[in-house]
């Protein structure tokens, strides 16, 4: 199925040739501005008539569009590390609410808790929800290669420090690759029983990215290497921020 985003063109049997200004891809809702009209119009995917411009049927309920980029993520990474940027590397945790996961692409030392930052290189799935681009550049919808263009464009620098070779990681993300895709993504979240101590290696989490998929039932991900006694190393706090005003913070 095409993209669903602001600025597509859709058509609706009852007000013809529209442009959508708002979506969510969660729920189905969007609102279209259609002809010369003010306002704009509120329609649910799942059932009002409303098709792509060129006829072809949305099909939400049967065939939902990737409600986060995470699996458009993994196959990206994939390629690239292919290619011989083997030191990038996506980390994905859940944000508090549950319904939707961040993303952070970093490159270079691989550290999982004192990972380098790029403007541009993490987000969350609640902003793909209504905008489905990663922020670099890209259209949506854009294929595998075409991310890795935007991304190449957007920061060669930040995608340079990616040259390099990390075998380990690399032969662990193409084994979980060919496990999940195209439907699932992991987790790097270690949920903590109830009243309970942290549980040292549990299972990777396994998270679909469309809403018809059933829960994930193959068989269990290993942990990324260096993520074993991650949790009892001593670890540096962040860098304070420089403070030019002269007066001592408390």
């Amino acid at each position: 199925m095409k993209a669903l985003a602001p600025g597509t063109v859709i058509f609706h049997r009852h007000r013809g040739y529209g442009v959508i200004t708002a979506v969510n891809l969660l729920t189905g809702w969007i609102a279209a501005r259609f002809g010369s009209e003010s306002r704009t119009l509120d329609l649910n995917l799942s059932t009002d008539e409303v098709q792509f411009a060129d006829g072809e049927a949305i099909l939400f309920r049967r065939a939902p569009p990737d409600r986060m980029p995470h699996a458009r993520l993994m196959a990206m990474v994939r390629e690239l590390h292919r290619a011989g940027y083997q030191k990038l590397y996506l980390y994905a945790w859940p944000k508090p609410s549950g319904l939707h996961w961040r993303w952070h692409l970093f490159t270079g030392q691989r550290d999982w808790m004192q990972r380098s930052w790029r403007e541009g290189w993490y987000g969350s799935g609640a902003d793909y929800n209504v905008n489905p681009v990663m922020g670099w550049g890209d259209m949506p919808g854009a294929g595998t290669g075409e991310l890795i263009d935007a991304l190449a464009r957007f920061d060669p620098q930040g995608l340079a420090q990616a040259l390099g070779r990390d075998e380990d990681h690399t032969a662990w993300f193409e084994q979980v690759c060919e496990q999940l895709l195209p439907g699932y993504m992991y987790s790097l979240d270690m949920a903590r029983p109830d009243g309970g101590p942290l549980t040292d290696m549990p299972p990777v989490p396994v998270i679909p990215v469309r809403a018809t998929l059933p829960p994930y039932s193959g068989p269990d991900l290993s942990w990324p290497p260096g993520w074993a006694g991650l949790w009892s190393k001593v670890h540096a706090p962040p860098t304070p921020r420089p403070n030019f005003t002269g007066i001592p913070e408390t």
